[in-house]
């Protein structure tokens, strides 16, 4: 199984790519295997956050380079969700990566497209492609440009040089920095401290500020307001008021 899905408590899942041996390059198999994935996190309702990983010593190399010789670059890809099944995807469960060693190319694109990240602080970041007379095109070129200072997007996709962890977390590219082989456990950590939230805020706000944060006010206000009134009427707005005034903790529906 070259992707493996657990769920680690009963509100986290976990997506693990596990192709140790080829260092964790996206195949069809793999590409299929997060869709699914992300597919079985979103239909369960008791999920309200998931982390994605790599099998040690790496995150992920990217594509499989052998596959795309032999002819199936585009099963490297879904429908839905483009390169690995996830650069594309829509979705309203929280995604943080957990990244140990290398995340090159397209693995760097799927660090890209997930939400949040936690990374050792001997991981390292590149978008590779120039390298082999390609370009990142599985959002490399303008998500790195959206997370960090334009200039050090530039240079990381016109030379192909990894980005240290100790850079990425101070541009803000990461998250938190951890010890090497702790990442996992860090990211598991605050996907609990997520998971503790009302699911129906949290989903709401990450929509509202990925829709709006370079969007002019106007269009930005009304999505607020629009997003404050479907939450304002739930039950979990009404849990959480309750338990502040009992003195305990919420009880989250999602309704």
């Amino acid at each position: 199984m070259s992707v493996r899905y657990e769920l680690v408590d009963e509100y986290c899942a976990l997506i693990t790519i596990d192709r140790p041996a080829a260092r964790n390059a996206v195949d069809a198999a793999v590409a299929r295997g997060i869709e699914e994935a992300l597919d079985r996190a979103e239909a369960d309702d008791k999920v309200r956050v998931a982390v994605i990983t790599g099998a040690p010593p790496v995150f992920c190399a990217g594509a499989d380079l052998k596959a795309i010789a032999a002819g199936q670059a585009a099963e490297l890809s879904t429908d839905r969700g483009g390169f690995a099944g996830v650069v594309r995807r829509q979705r309203l469960t929280p995604l943080i990566a957990a990244v140990e060693g290398a995340a090159l190319a397209g693995g760097m694109e799927i660090m890209l497209a997930c939400d949040l990240v936690v990374a050792a602080d001997d991981a390292r970041f590149a978008i590779t492609e120039v390298k082999r007379g390609l370009i990142a095109a599985a959002g490399g070129l303008f998500r790195l440009g959206r997370k960090v200072p334009v200039n050090i997007a530039m240079e990381a996709a016109l030379t192909g040089d990894p980005i240290c962890a100790h850079d990425a977390h101070r541009y803000g590219l990461v998250n938190h920095l951890t010890e090497s082989g702790r990442a996992l456990e860090r990211a598991l950590a605050l996907a609990r401290s997520i998971s503790a939230n009302a699911p129906l805020a949290v989903r709401a706000s990450r929509g509202v500020l990925l829709d709006c944060t370079d969007t002019d006010d106007d269009t930005a206000w009304a999505a607020t307001a629009r997003a404050f009134a479907e939450v304002a009427d739930s039950e979990d707005a009404a849990e959480g008021v309750a338990a502040f005034n009992e003195k305990r903790q919420p009880v989250w529906s999602g309704r």
